[in-house]
């Protein structure tokens, strides 16, 4: 196959998209060889953590995109979720630390507290099995200590907190974030989602659904959401990336398990960077090979759940876990965008979203 990325203008301020029955493998049959381009590198490197690098998100500002935040985990007993500009620099006012080794993070938008509205980062607390969620920017706590999840469940790291996403109905505005962990069941009740239940006292969680197929290889991390088009991907770690509706009112039937062949061992973060509402691409690391599979994010016109792949993106990142794209100009040195990804040098580094789609892309104004 020799299907090449295409661009389309992202969409801008005035219009901000946000980037949290088994159907068979789509790519059993797919022999075609995939163009491989040169290893990308990135523009900067984020300061060093003192621990263990884990997972990305970034918080757009809306007022001056140019302020936005890099925020990235530091996976350790002594953890922290660091704060970075927009160059890697640490804003150690913004950095909290004392988090009992969170892996995945991931940010909202718009919730309502009271007479108020923040915007919100969230991510999983394994030693406590507990979600911390911190307002944005100034990344003060919600609810301190947090709020306890899998509760009830007595499976070896079955409470182990891992992935962590965001999902917004936009219908009703209604905040969900989805839960992955360690260890877990399979019968289809691996992932837990809950609704974010706010008033003016802070807020609190109700388990609304159990769902999620899980191979037992590995483990579930790497979560993402496309929120536009309603779909919540994950990786089953050595098997594949599972999609399911984000809605639960939709129901818990996996629409397609993708990505199968070509992976070097663990499949690992999962971005999405969004040409308009309805198509762009899912990038998912290889993790030990040091690249990306990008997937078509609207399937085909036959089939939305038929993902094949379009290319493979060599990177400089080292054992890469997670990783997060912007589909909008954000400066003069991400005009189109960014890509942030974690590498196991304790940094993130961070890539125009130009480069990740090759020397086509320069060519067309």
């Amino acid at each position: 196959m020799n299907r090449r990325l295409r661009y389309f203008s992202p969409l801008m301020l005035s219009g901000l998209i946000f980037t949290n029955c088994n159907t068979p493998n789509q790519n059993e049959n797919k022999k075609e060889e995939v163009q491989v381009a040169q290893r990308v590198q990135p523009v900067f490197v984020t300061d060093s953590l003192a621990h263990d690098s884990d997972d990305p998100a970034v918080w757009i500002n809306p007022q001056d995109p140019s302020k936005s935040l890099i925020l990235g985990t530091d996976k350790d007993k002594d953890g922290a979720i660091y704060v970075f500009d927009l160059e890697g620099k640490t804003i150690d006012s913004l950095v909290v630390r004392d988090i009992q080794r969170p892996n995945n993070v991931d940010i909202g938008y718009g919730l309502q507290l009271g007479d108020r509205t923040v915007d919100f980062a969230v991510t999983g607390e394994r030693l406590t099995s507990k979600l911390r969620f911190f307002s944005l920017p100034d990344m003060k706590e919600i609810v301190p200590g947090g709020l306890e999840v899998y509760e009830g469940e007595t499976g070896p790291e079955f409470r182990d907190l891992m992935g962590v996403a965001i999902y917004t109905q936009p219908e009703t505005g209604k905040h969900y974030v989805i839960a992955g962990r360690k260890n877990g069941p399979q019968d289809g009740s691996y992932l837990w989602q809950y609704e974010i239940i706010s008033d003016a006292s802070g807020i609190s969680l109700n388990l609304v659904r159990k769902f999620g197929q899980f191979s037992g290889q590995k483990e579930i991390e790497a979560i993402a959401v496309d929120n536009e088009l309603g779909y919540i991907y994950y990786s089953d770690e050595g098997i594949g990336v599972r999609k399911y509706y984000a809605d639960p009112a939709k129901g818990n039937e996996e629409l397609t398990l993708f990505g199968t062949e070509g992976f070097t061992k663990d499949h690992e973060g999962i971005s999405i960077y969004k040409l308009d509402e309805n198509t762009g691409y899912i990038l998912v690391s290889d993790q030990e090979a040091n690249q990306f599979h990008v997937f078509p994010r609207e399937g085909t016109a036959e089939n939305p759940n038929q993902h094949e792949l379009i290319t493979i993106i060599k990177t400089s990142t080292l054992s890469s876990d997670g990783s997060e794209l912007v589909s909008l100009p954000l400066n003069k040195t991400f005009p189109k965008g960014l890509f942030v990804a974690m590498s196991d040098d304790r940094t993130f580094q961070i890539y125009r979203w130009e480069d990740m789609a090759g020397e086509e892309l320069k060519s067309i104004k």
